[in-house]
């Protein structure tokens, strides 16, 4: 049976002055106790023992204990708080030793120090609570927050560290100067909570942490909305990030998966993955990114299936070695690039669409640069679908470029390998080589280009087999410069145009067409005329015609031809 004890500081019948003294005789008694504490402000620190429930007999709220400096409440057992303010400063305010601690409807402040603190082995439950300014450290314990708010931590508002084991739920958390939820070496789940106004990232999982984190919001945070770090692992499900940095980060080893989540108005990317990171990200949307929407660089290995892009700037861009494998992935309206692989990088994507971007594919770096696009659809490009430059190195396979102005590109050492792809309706070229850039094609289709459907130019080397060009408005072929190449069992038609403006360096092998082949006939270079400067020889006054000078002789005759005839 529990005993119950009546705690007023204006005295009544079998009431304690302070709680305090009801603690002291709860002790002394060894029993469950009930401390039933009168509206009021009281000054003291409380040690709790045993099986203890402290409530308030008014509205939460209406009991304050505070100290003005030190602990408040230090509970050794299994404790129960209902109700209470808990108020100190440069400590601990209320930390929980040993078994279990419970506070409910409660307040917690504390300046300068921590809110609530779970020690190791111990449990710790915070619901439907207020912690101000301070922080909720979880270390080596097990803990649940339900539908509490934290306000202002100066630290992080929620800690879970040294294998503590932590669900925080329907919580609201905002303004810490650090984190919102910080789990380190530990784990944790954060369900269906509000995140906003963070320092640095609102959620983060460092020291091979265990984070799942499921149906979040977060918004106008100064960092990363969810990072991962230093091999942490976790899921991310249904979440979304508006107006942070970065929407998502996963650095150093780190390895999520995340799931129909949502990235919008990030001010730098939306997902960014980077120095040796990993994950899978599933379904996942990025909308309005300030840079880039999928970034993945030095390192990173990210594999995005399903994923949506829409306006912003750059869509996906691997670099600086990094790789990645994009499947599913949907972009519109972006200002530029689509899809950027830079600087070493390897990336694959199959099953992409891209719409209304200015550039769809871009490449550039060395040798190592590679990019493999398959059973894609690029439409509405402002100037080219896919431009291959450096020594970069793309395979296209059934992949589709329509309206736009070049097709496919490649220039200066790059090299870029066509199977079975299709231009539509572009208004300069369907495919160009150029620089010493290396064009191969397989199964090349292409319809209704307004100027060429192929074109080789400077020292570019084509080889196109099985290919066709059609209703090519001014030749179905142009090679110009000294490209060179072979064009093997292809077909020029149309009624319009020539089918070859050949410039003789490229072999036309069982070529057909009903239209005209021209011979471009090369112009000869004119090298522009020598000219000596001679600053140690005479100097001439007026016009000299038929002069020969002599330098470094031992002998010079001279002699002048007057006008006259005669000479001296």
């Amino acid at each position: 049976m529990v005993a119950r004890y009546f705690v007023s500081p204006h005295g009544g019948r079998h009431a304690y002055p302070d709680i305090t003294s009801a603690l002291a005789a709860a002790a002394r008694r060894g029993r469950a106790a009930l401390v039933e504490i009168a509206p009021g402000r009281y000054e003291e620190a409380l040690t709790v023992q045993g099986e203890v429930q402290l409530a308030t007999l008014g509205d939460p709220g209406s009991v304050v204990v505070s100290r003005p400096r030190g602990a408040v409440l230090d509970a050794f057992g299994s404790v129960h708080v209902h109700g209470l303010v808990l108020i100190g400063r440069d400590a601990d305010v209320v930390g929980c030793h040993a078994g279990t601690l419970t506070l409910e409807h409660s307040e917690i402040w504390a300046h300068n120090g921590v809110s609530v603190h779970a020690r190791p082995n111990t449990s710790v439950t915070l619901r439907d609570s207020v912690i101000l300014h301070g922080r909720a450290l979880f270390s080596g314990a097990n803990g649940l927050v339900e539908r509490c708010r934290f306000t202002d931590a100066t630290d992080n508002a929620v800690a879970v560290i040294k294998g503590a084991h932590v669900s925080v739920q329907g919580s609201w958390i905002g303004g810490s100067v650090i984190h919102g939820v910080r789990v380190s070496g530990a784990r944790a789940q954060v369900t269906g909570c509000e995140l906003t106004g963070t320092g640095k990232a609102a959620i983060m999982a460092d020291s091979q942490a265990e984070l799942t984190v499921a149906d979040c919001a977060i918004n106008a945070v100064h960092a990363e909305g969810i990072a991962f770090i230093e091999q942490s692992k976790g899921s991310v499900d249904g979440t979304r990030v508006t107006d942070a940095q970065h929407g998502i980060a996963v650095v150093s080893g780190a390895d999520p998966v995340v799931r129909g989540c949502a990235f919008t108005e990030c001010r730098d990317t939306g997902i960014n993955i980077h120095t040796s990171g990993r994950g899978r990200f599933e379904d996942c949307e990025v909308f309005d990114a300030g840079n880039i929407a999928v970034f993945s660089t030095k390192g990173g290995a990210p594999e995005v299936h399903g994923c949506r892009i829409s306006r912003g700037n750059v869509g996906v861009a691997v670099t600086d070695a990094a790789r990645g494998r994009f499947t599913r992935v949907e972009m519109e309206d972006l200002t530029s690039v689509a899809l950027r692989v830079h600087d070493g990088a390897k990336a694959v994507f199959e099953q992409v669409r891209v719409e209304r971007c200015p550039s769809h594919v871009e490449t550039r770096g060395n040798s190592g640069t590679t990019a493999d696009i398959a059973d894609s659809v690029l439409r509405d490009f402002d100037m080219s679908a896919v431009e291959v430059l450096g020594q970069s190195r793309v395979t296209l396979k059934g992949v589709s470029a329509e309206r736009g102005m070049l097709g496919f590109g490649v220039g200066e050492e790059a090299q870029l390998f066509v199977h079975d792809c299709d231009v539509t309706a572009v208004s300069s070229c369907g495919a160009l080589g150029f620089g010493k850039g290396r064009l191969v094609a397989r199964n090349l289709t292409v319809t209704g280009s307004e100027v060429f459907g192929l074109c080789g130019t400077d020292s570019a080397h084509l080889d196109v087999v099985n290919s066709e060009f059609v209703d090519c408005a001014t030749a179905g072929a142009s090679f110009q410069g000294t490209c060179g190449g072979r064009m093997v069992d292809c077909a020029v038609n149309g009624t319009q145009g020539v089918a070859v403006q050949d410039n003789g360096r490229v072999g036309l092998v069982s070529l057909r067409t009903s239209l005209p082949v021209v011979k471009q006939i090369a112009k000869p270079v004119e090298r522009p005329p020598t000219i000596v400067n001679n600053y140690d020889g005479p100097v001439f006054n007026a016009e000299v015609h038929g002069a020969q000078l002599a330098w470094n002789n031992n002998n010079v005759i001279q002699q002048q031809t007057n006008e006259d005839g005669s000479s001296t």
